[in-house]
């Protein structure tokens, strides 16, 4: 027999949104996670973004505040939304003065490495974080072995939407992985190699293949390697995936000016 389990009301900094995929039920999901004003993780999930009425499309690092319910997941941050009642508070924290504000939410939860945060998960089943890697060592983009949708998921995408609104334009499937390759601090650490699912990488994609046509990954690399290595203190949320407990990907950065 099912628990079920009551909706409460939740205040949220939204801090992460990934790029959109074909959902099991549904049509399309983007995996989306903030920090509660008590200061705890917090997964929302499902959340059909783009199929959102337009005053419930929140912007990363917004207050909005939500019912929700704990997920059928053993991930101990996951909860399910209603999201009719989602409501947006305010406009999202400025990135003046080095991003100060941000920073005075975000990184009390700072994890000191990946190799930590690993160790942290088989101790208490924590599976979102960030930390700050001690040298990212390259930004690698590979191609995607399935350039385009399946027809399974295209019949997903297809579908007539159960919420009122539908986005302009289908989904695009990215054709490339994105990888960060890094140590983290911790004296042990032989290095990690992590995909970037976050939202930001494919739309970045996107506009600059509109703009720049083939030459759209010299543009690219200028703000995923460039910028975030060498310009930004960068630092990484990470999540892992609910069929993998183990396998950890990165679901957003933090870069704030050095």
């Amino acid at each position: 027999m099912s628990i079920v389990h009551a909706y409460e009301q939740k205040k949220i900094l939204i801090t992460v949104k990934t790029y959109p995929t074909p959902a099991r039920k549904g049509i399309e999901v983007s995996c989306t996670a903030g920090i509660t004003e008590d200061g705890q993780w917090i997964r929302l999930f499902p959340i059909p973004f783009r199929f959102l009425e337009g005053k419930r499309q929140f912007k990363k690092y917004q207050w909005i505040e939500v019912a929700v319910t704990k997920a059928a997941d053993y991930r101990p941050e996951s909860y399910q939304p209603d999201i009719d009642s989602i409501r947006i508070l305010g406009e999202p924290l400025p990135t003046s003065n080095s991003w100060q504000k941000r920073k005075t939410i975000v990184l009390p939860l700072l994890a000191s490495s990946l190799c930590d945060l690993a160790g942290t998960r088989k101790e208490t089943g924590t599976t979102l974080g960030i930390f700050k890697p001690k040298q990212i060592q390259e930004f690698i983009i590979e191609k995607e072995e399935l350039l385009h949708w399946t027809k399974a998921e295209l019949a997903k995408l297809s579908q007539a939407s159960f919420l009122d609104t539908k986005p302009l334009k289908s989904l695009e499937k990215i054709p490339y992985k994105f990888i960060y390759s890094f140590v983290c601090n911790n004296p042990a650490c032989r290095g990690h190699r992590l995909s970037v699912w976050d939202w930001e990488a494919g739309a970045a994609y996107r506009n600059c293949e509109a703009q720049y046509g083939r030459y759209w990954e010299r543009y690219f690399r200028n703000r995923f390697e460039t910028d975030m290595i060498l310009k930004c203190d960068t630092h990484f949320y990470v999540g892992t995936l609910a069929a993998h407990p183990d396998r950890w990907i990165i679901v957003g950065l933090f870069y704030p000016p050095k």
